[in-house]
């Protein structure tokens, strides 16, 4: 589907990727109340823990060198010695928490996330796995996944976490030309990231994903379709394809290229209408916000069944009520209320000793907040939002702005709701942003808070 110039100039404007409403740059809390979390997550445990469970997000933020297109927390070493007194901090801030909870905690999801989990050792990263979840019990539909480096990612780690319940990895490719790869700090041949799926699918893991980034410096459209073709030999059930994130005011080590190096805003929506239509043409689906999936994957079920879910850790098909944040940095979810651990390894090793939460900021959500966020999920995880008669978030400006994207195409307006168009979906971002009311309120800032949408 060719979308036209004129789509791709307007809607091309910093907006969020909603992993959570209202977005980090919106949170009141810039000291947040470990009391009053705690309330939060331990009202939101009562309600919810016995049936769906809880979801940990565990920080793991070592990496040997820097990527610099990334914009992730993370801390650059080749110390290794630095494992063990880390995993020993986040097994004591999980303490902190479940010394809270009046019962067992049912873990239904785990994530590592990072950068780079494999930076850990196999028998390093059992030991952590091991000492939360012999504190807890496992749901029976409990999913445990990991980011996974290909350059680094052994035969052994695959092993060890599949041993401890990991049926899924997803690794970082982003782009497969050398040129690029050199550009972004992140050279990792093909062999390599080959030889990391087909060894995750030896030892049985059911759901590989591979992160892919439109946008790179120096990526052309034949470079993407080269990466899109090397991808589609190896089948990952799952493909996170990327709008490259340029925001060089926040990770300096964007700096090391310019804006010259990168395609512009028709270019990159080029590379992203080409690989995407590749990945169609070989039976993955489109369920939102960049992702595809192949049929059989949990994801696309969950798509279709409209039960997907979208939080810190981007989509899921488990829905869960409280997502527990552990590591520095780490984001949790209570569903009424959001908090952010402190981000140096430092001071985060320095709290967590005294016994507290390490937290930072984070976000009491109002009523209209828990309303905005319900109708944000609805559209990213459903494709349609439907408000009844009596629409209290629906303002003038809100109503403009849908019945311009109707007559645009991108959505199928009705009196009590509306749908997105298969056009739609290639705006996703935008069409969530009608409904954001801080970031409505906010426009008049100048100040870029997010990357741009295409």
């Amino acid at each position: 589907m060719k979308i036209s110039e004129t789509l791709i100039s307007k809607y091309n404007v910093p907006v969020p990727r909603y992993t959570s409403y209202p977005t980090v740059p919106f949170w009141e809390e810039k000291h947040v109340d470990k009391t009053q979390w705690l309330k939060n997550v331990k009202k939101t445990f009562n309600a919810s823990n016995d049936e769906n469970g809880i979801s940990l997000y565990i920080h793991l933020p070592y990496c040997e060198s820097l990527c610099t297109y990334c914009a992730c927390n993370t801390r650059i070493s080749k110390n290794h010695k630095v494992e063990d007194s880390y995993i020993d901090t986040v097994l004591a801030e999980w303490k902190i928490y479940c010394d809270t909870f009046e019962k067992t905690p049912v873990i239904r999801e785990i994530h590592l996330g990072g950068g780079t989990p494999t930076f850990f050792t196999p028998e390093n990263l059992q030991r952590l796995i091991i000492g939360i979840v012999s504190t807890s019990k496992l749901h029976e539909d409990h999913a445990f996944s990991f980011e996974g480096h290909p350059n680094n990612t052994t035969y052994e780690h695959l092993k060890a976490l599949y041993e401890v319940g990991f049926r899924r990895v997803s690794y970082g490719v982003q782009d497969m030309g050398l040129k690029v790869q050199k550009a972004i700090n992140r050279v990792q041949p093909y062999e390599n990231v080959k030889r990391a799926t087909e060894d995750a699918r030896k030892i049985g893991y059911t759901s590989v994903n591979f992160d892919l980034i439109y946008g790179l410096p120096f990526q052309t459209e034949a470079g993407v379709l080269d990466t899109m073709a090397k991808t589609l030999e190896l089948k990952p059930e799952r493909i996170a394809f990327y709008s490259y994130a340029h925001v060089p005011w926040k990770r300096p080590g964007q700096r090391a290229y310019t804006e010259a190096d990168l395609p512009d805003s028709g270019e990159k929506r080029k590379l992203y209408e080409s690989g995407k239509a590749l990945l169609l043409k070989n039976g993955y689906h489109d369920i939102g916000m960049d992702h595809f999936s192949l049929p059989g994957d949990d994801l696309y079920k969950a798509y279709q069944l409209k039960t997907l879910h979208r939080n810190f850790m981007g989509y899921t098909a488990n829905h869960t009520d409280l997502m527990i944040g552990l590591g520095a940095s780490a984001i949790g979810d209570a569903r009424t209320a959001y908090a952010q651990n402190v981000k140096t390894v430092e001071e985060y090793k320095e709290i967590v000793a005294q016994g507290e939460l390490p937290l930072e900021k984070g976000h009491f959500l109002t009523e209209e907040d828990i309303l905005v966020k319900e109708y944000i999920l609805s559209i990213a995880c459903k494709g349609e939002l439907f408000w009844g008669y009596n629409p209290d978030i629906l303002d003038f400006n809100a109503l403009f702005q849908l019945n311009a994207m109707a007559k645009e195409g991108l959505i199928k307006l009705y009196d009590n709701g509306m749908r997105l168009t298969e056009l739609g979906m290639a705006f996703l971002r935008n069409i969530c942003a009608v409904f954001d009311k801080k970031l409505q309120d906010k426009k008049e800032n100048n100040v870029p808070l997010f990357s741009k949408a295409i």
